[in-house]
């Protein structure tokens, strides 16, 4: 095994000790037994810093392991019982979870809670896919795309978005500075390689995404593509999720039309929207219409997010009050629903803010 061969040359380089004494064998075993506890599989540790010995390796260290060498690993820790079914304990995967999740905190977005859950319950039953999952979320702000992204990363990771397996981009936040495309490329790249290594699955959530530099996403366009490996690494095992307001009006007019015409918005299918939408984001201005990842159609699935109606306010009000262990009355309900924006200016039927206000608006109607 790969084991046995690469551990003597990790004990003659951190210990540069005799092969044959046995208790500097114990101490190389203790040795990394301290490294992957602490650093890969987060067990709360506190190294002896005055014994060579049992002190940690910084987690740079990992980036230098080969993947074969890390899954050799991986198995060998687990085959000692310190390990969980999907062979990291950072890992749960929890479809169940995250389909009762999305069937009843999700309100008014049948087409996501549908186009989600079958994306992620195939590329998770595939052992081997071909090329990474991405998912590009599309509708008005508070129509729940930032919160299905966080239901899947605290439905596939123990600690959610919170997770070293999960990494968060805000377009104006993290790359505020064109000029500075070139110096964001170099950073991006190695953030995401560097999350890769560290986790056998990663979780990449890139917000406001009609914002990127197109360079930008040109840069990790290969790390999407159908590659086997790039440089060494594979990324296959990857989840990307694009999160913008493009084709926030299309979506709008459709549910709309839906409604004139005295159609049910249940009734809105993806064959009436997808197409449009991949259309919007290929015209669209910025960096993620403009990028390769349309033109070479490494967008898996176009995820749209409707408008929300009133009473889909009144049941995010209703979850807002829950969180906070208040049951609140039917009445209060109204009165947060009624305080939102609402358009057309002529029937007032979507709310402009979706349910992103929705928290700090109950603070005014709690007791």
């Amino acid at each position: 095994m790969i084991l046995f061969r690469i551990l003597p040359v990790f004990w003659a380089w951190s210990a540069g000790a005799d092969f044959f004494q046995f208790d500097s064998i114990s101490n190389v075993s203790t040795y990394y037994f301290n490294y992957f506890y602490c650093n890969i599989w987060e067990g709360d540790c506190q190294p002896n810093q005055d014994d060579a010995t049992q002190q940690v390796p910084t987690r740079d260290f990992l980036s230098t392991l080969p993947q074969d060498c890390m899954r050799t690993l991986t198995e060998w820790y687990c085959s000692l019982g310190q390990c969980c079914d999907t062979g990291d304990c950072r890992i749960k995967n929890n479809v169940t979870g995250l389909a009762k999740d999305l069937e009843l905190r999700l309100h008014g977005q049948h087409l996501a809670q549908a186009v989600v859950l079958k994306a992620i319950e195939g590329f998770l039953s595939n052992n081997d896919p071909n090329k990474p999952l991405t998912l590009s979320f599309h509708g008005w702000s508070g129509t729940g795309k930032n919160f299905v992204a966080r239901l899947v990363a605290e439905n596939l990771y123990r600690d959610g978005v919170k997770s070293e397996c999960v990494r968060l981009f805000i377009a104006p936040f993290h790359f505020p500075h064109a000029k500075l495309v070139d110096v964001y490329k170099g950073q991006l790249k190695e953030a995401i390689r560097d999350t890769v290594l560290r986790c056998q699955q990663t979780l990449f959530i890139f917000d406001e995404a009609e914002k990127l530099h197109p360079g930008l996403i040109d840069a990790i366009k290969p790390f999407m593509g159908h590659y086997d490996n790039v440089d060494g690494v594979s990324y296959r095992r990857s989840i990307f999720l694009f999160l913008s307001n493009i084709g926030g009006s299309v979506i709008n007019e459709v549910t709309l039309d839906f409604w004139h015409s005295g159609q049910n918005r249940e009734d809105i299918g993806m064959e009436d929207l997808e197409h449009r939408l991949r259309y919007e984001a290929v015209e669209s201005q910025g960096g993620f219409g403009q990028s390769e990842l349309m033109s070479d159609h490494l967008i898996d699935f176009f995820v749209p997010f409707l408008p929300l109606e009133y009473r889909h306010v009144k049941l995010c009000a209703r979850d807002a009050y829950v969180a906070r262990g208040v049951q609140p009355r039917e009445e209060t309900l109204d009165e947060v629903a009624k305080a939102m924006v609402y358009v057309p200016k002529e029937e007032k039927l979507f709310s402009a803010q979706g349910c992103k206000s929705i928290p700090q608006r109950i603070n005014f109607f709690l007791p």
